[in-house]
């Protein structure tokens, strides 16, 4: 049997609220479906199953906020057998079962309790009480029960809706306040744990700027491929020859990545910003990582993103040149161990075997862990990067 726990979907998370099941018990799964969705200060996520198999019971209702590490749901895996139904006792405690997802550890009571009330008992409540709670957005906590030994009943629920309805409204929150907060304490937590390094280099953008130009001129305005397209890839292959910047700082000791997922970084609508993975973008050819980007930044802006997406990135790539940034040092997003910078690729004076001219240049930056590299290193990934982007018809 396999656990399937309320997942970390960032440093900055301690718990979601689930939000909706894609799926009830019995119904088969297989890795990397999407069987829930869980709203978190950064929207609503994903949740992709990482086992194949069943699901055996669901732990949570909708409308739950648990803590990340939470046990949501069992999953029997491929080849068990259906467990059977106990006549009485507790369920079977967690640590019996594999764990699927991000490992912690909660007793479970039976599915009918609810949370710990604030007065640190467990609530009574009835299967169609806690669905309406869920529906009209009651928190139970606040609820006084009124059936036998304090349980809530649906005519609890209902009172409880009709106070709420008549209290004066809330001022609506400031748009993407919530995920401000959520940046600012992963921030914080950067500047806090992680010794920073920063380098910046100028790049000739000549080679790479002629072949877009050319490339494009045979695509369709939709199948045009962006200048940054190049620099991502450019970034993927150089993290080939310094892999240290690719990859984790966990439990004091550094974890670097086999494979090479760029999270970049995407403004949202309403606020706030995140930084989802393309995922193996070093095997990706440039049309694909085109294709790939798109459908990221619509599916972020859209508020589709996966789970995997929120959690798999090994390094982070940001842009600004589009709003006429030209330098840029960006924080470290933990646990990650770098993070490069691209600002506006400019026209500029360029001075090469004594002839002077005007050349396209990119200014070029790397923030970086100490612990998990030094300035040496960096500064042979900025020349592997540069190297790359003269050669773009081999990205």
């Amino acid at each position: 049997m396999a656990e399937f726990r309320m997942p970390s979907l960032g440093a900055d998370m301690k718990e979601g609220l689930l939000v909706e099941w894609k799926v009830k018990p019995g119904d088969q799964v297989h890795r990397g479906d999407i069987i829930a969705e869980v709203e978190t200060q950064k929207g609503i996520i994903e949740i992709e199953v990482f086992t194949d198999g069943a699901i055996e019971q669901i732990l949570i209702h909708p409308g739950e906020k648990v803590p990340v590490g939470t046990v949501l749901a069992t999953i029997r895996v491929a080849g068990e057998e259906a467990k059977a139904p106990r006549e009485e006792g507790p369920p079977e405690p967690a640590f019996k079962y594999k764990v699927c997802m991000i490992a912690a550890h909660r007793k479970e009571g039976p599915p009918e309790a609810a949370p710990a009330a604030a007065a640190g008992k467990r609530l009574r409540i009835s299967p169609l009480a806690r669905k309406l709670a869920a529906e009209l957005t009651i928190d139970l906590n606040t609820v006084q029960g009124t059936g036998q030994g304090g349980a809530i009943t649906r005519a609890d629920i209902e009172r409880a809706a009709a106070a709420q309805k008549a209290a004066p409204p809330l001022a609506p929150a400031e748009p993407g306040a919530a995920m401000r907060r959520a940046i600012a304490t992963a921030m914080a937590r950067s500047n806090r744990e992680i010794p920073h390094y920063y380098l910046a280099t100028r790049i000739d953008m000549s080679n790479t700027m002629r072949w877009l130009a050319a490339e494009n001129k045979q695509r369709s305005i939709k199948e045009r491929i962006l200048p940054v397209v190049p620099l991502i890839k450019a970034t993927a292959l150089a993290l080939g020859e310094v892999p240290e910047l690719n990859g984790y700082w966990i439990d004091d000791r550094h974890q670097p990545a086999e494979a090479v997922h760029i999270g970049f970084a995407i403004s949202l609508r309403q606020g706030g910003l995140v930084a989802p993975a393309i995922h193996h973008a070093d095997l990706k050819s440039l049309p694909e990582l085109m294709e790939a980007l798109r459908d990221l930044i619509t599916r972020t802006r859209g508020g589709r993103l996966r789970s995997s997406e929120m959690t798999d990135a090994t390094i982070t790539v940001t842009s600004l040149g589009d709003l006429g940034v030209e330098t840029l040092y960006g924080v470290i997003y933990p646990p990650q161990v770098a993070l490069v910078g691209f600002g506006k690729i400019l026209e500029q004076p360029w001075a090469e075997n004594g002839m002077l001219g005007i050349r396209p240049i990119l200014t070029t930056t790397l923030a970086a862990d100490h612990r998990a590299t030094d300035g040496h290193r960096g500064a042979q990934f900025l020349q592997a990067l540069n190297q790359y982007l003269q050669k773009p018809e081999e990205l």
